[in-house]
């Protein structure tokens, strides 16, 4: 028996018949969090209780054949519980949040038509944004300035480059990785086109947006501390998994460390190692770092997200106990509907 069955929610006509009855409302839930949070195990509990499907919002389980620095969910658990929205692309196909909308407005409207609640799970905050409230599609790529910007970037250095964003937008240089060149310059790009930094454009943009959905968003959280030592556990799994492995087979692919997907938690560390830039000791240092600290941008991001009902996970709380909370705020979500 499904150990949440008795917190399945519930209504005078159960939730297919809700569902199938209010698809004009179009509830949407999500779930989101910071890695290493445990979001994964409880959307699969969620998404049993649900008797639904999970739509992963994660910007690196797009990609094949990368499972084991993105913790892709295993077999086993894609037996459990359906999950879409990953392996979509090789490593070295282009793939954007306007890509991820598309598609997962496509998997949305399949589950209604069979009677589901979709529920978005993942900590890819820009795919969540752009699902709920469409994409900023800001000024077209000025082919000479981008071109311009990249010479600089050659001849400065990316630090200097994003030190630069640091100087005009800072608001978006601090969801930015320093090393995510692209984003940066893409950044710098729209500034120097149209004087208005990036993220007061997409404020701007999210003033006037509005969302053809109702939605419950949930956020995970809990004490820094004790997310920080599950980051440095998970990045200790993820090596006795392979992540060195993977990285090498990776290579010898022909993926290039410069694509977007290589440069992702993991894989730009391990990388470096291979090629002899540092120590594996090292290596797992830079890593622990850098996934603290994207952690950190996360829940920074979150934090700004407007309707979000935070869910704290204590240190010793079982998945279960995390899950049957979820569920109960899902309920009271649907009941609400209903009026």
């Amino acid at each position: 028996m499904n150990p949440l069955s008795e917190h399945r929610p519930s209504s005078n006509h159960g939730l297919r018949t809700f569902v199938e009855a209010s698809t004009a409302l179009q509830p949407l839930v999500v779930l989101v969090g910071p890695t290493a949070i445990g979001k994964s195990r409880i959307a699969i509990e969620v998404a049993q209780a649900l008797g639904t499907e999970i739509l992963t919002a994660d910007s690196t389980q797009v990609y094949r054949g990368m499972n084991v620095g993105t913790d892709t969910p295993s077999e086993e658990d894609r037996q459990r519980v359906p999950h879409r929205l990953i392996d979509l692309v090789e490593p070295d196909e282009p793939f954007n949040a306007g890509e991820f909308r598309r598609q997962a407005l496509r998997e949305i409207s399949r589950l209604y038509e069979n009677g589901l609640l979709p529920l978005v799970v993942g900590g890819t905050g820009l795919y969540v944004r752009a699902l709920l409230n469409g994409l900023w599609a800001g000024p077209p790529s000025d082919r000479i300035l981008r071109r311009k910007l990249e010479e600089e970037a050659r001849a400065r250095g990316g630090e200097s480059m994003y030190q630069e964003l640091s100087r005009v937008d800072p608001a978006t240089a601090r969801r930015l990785h320093p090393r995510d060149t692209v984003k940066v310059l893409r950044a710098l790009e729209v500034y120097r086109q149209t004087g208005v930094p990036l993220s007061k454009a997409h404020e701007a943009h999210r003033e006037r947006a509005t969302t053809p959905f109702r939605t419950l968003i949930l956020g995970l959280t809990m004490e820094r501390a004790v997310l920080y030592q599950r980051i440095d556990q998970r990045v200790d799994v993820e090596l006795a998994k392979g992540l060195v492995d993977e990285t090498r087979t990776l290579l010898e692919k022909g993926y290039s460390r410069d694509l977007v997907s290589m440069k992702s938690l993991g894989y730009r560390q391990m990388a470096g190692y291979l090629e002899g830039e540092y120590s594996f000791d090292d290596a797992v240092r830079r890593l622990k770092r850098d996934t603290r600290h994207f952690a950190k941008r996360q829940m920074t991001w979150f934090r700004k997200e407007p309707d979000l009902t935070w869910v704290e996970v204590q240190p010793d709380e079982s998945v279960r106990s995390v899950s049957q909370r979820v569920v109960t705020l899902i309920d009271r979500f649907l009941r609400t509907l209903q009026g």
